[in-house]
């Protein structure tokens, strides 16, 4: 009988004890999403941990960097976005503010095992990585691209100027990117109408 009676007293003094916290809620703090750019003091692109992006798709000799290709062998391209960007992507059909899409390339290997015809990633090639960025209160024309020599060196940016800007410009599906050679999020580009005028009529003529 004793300990009946006290079960509901305890429980009374339990949900007391908690009431401030209802009352009071606990304060959360927007810091800027992991994935989000950060930059030098020299305006340099502090390295991305784009290990925890999203990945994207894998092309094969894909880079026009010639410091990829320059050894002569064949690369794997893989690329990567932050995971707050892809979100807003699937949800919207176009990037974000803060967008960051990260290339990789590596040398494409071959008779790693018992197959010799296939071929496989191997090391990181020479030239690093680029990462295209869309910062849109920073850069007049919203995006930029950074080239990192190593990966445990800050990115510089590629001047205005250089043949990418107006190569992504005139022919990316999407926002200046090359959301064509993306198969998960190219339907959804579609199905959201956001492909750019020019490849809408290049993707409406060829059917697809």
């Amino acid at each position: 009988m004793r300990l009946r009676a006290f079960l509901p007293a305890a429980l009374i003094v339990c949900a007391l004890a908690a009431l401030p916290f209802c009352l009071h809620p606990v304060r959360v703090a927007h810091a800027a999403p992991a994935g989000a750019p950060a930059y030098a003091a020299n305006g340099d692109l502090l390295p991305p941990n784009y290990r925890e992006f999203i990945y994207l798709t894998t092309g094969i000799d894909m880079s026009y960097n010639p410091k990829a290709t320059g050894g002569g062998e064949s690369m794997f391209d893989n690329v990567f976005v932050n995971p707050e960007a892809y979100h807003s992507f699937v949800a919207t059909g176009t990037w974000p503010d803060k967008t960051v899409l990260v290339l990789e390339g590596r040398v494409a290997r071959t008779r790693g095992s018992i197959n010799t015809r296939g071929h496989f990633q191997s090391e990181q090639l020479m030239g690093g990585f680029e990462v295209h960025v869309k910062d849109e209160a920073r850069f007049p024309g919203k995006w930029a691209f950074f080239d990192f020599d190593k990966a445990d060196k800050n990115g510089t940016l590629i001047p205005s100027g250089a043949p990418c800007y107006s190569c992504h410009a005139q022919h990316a599906a999407v926002d200046t990117t090359f959301v064509q050679f993306y198969p998960t999020l190219l339907p959804i580009a579609r199905a959201k109408h956001t492909l750019s005028e020019e490849f809408a009529r290049e993707d409406s003529a060829g059917g697809k």
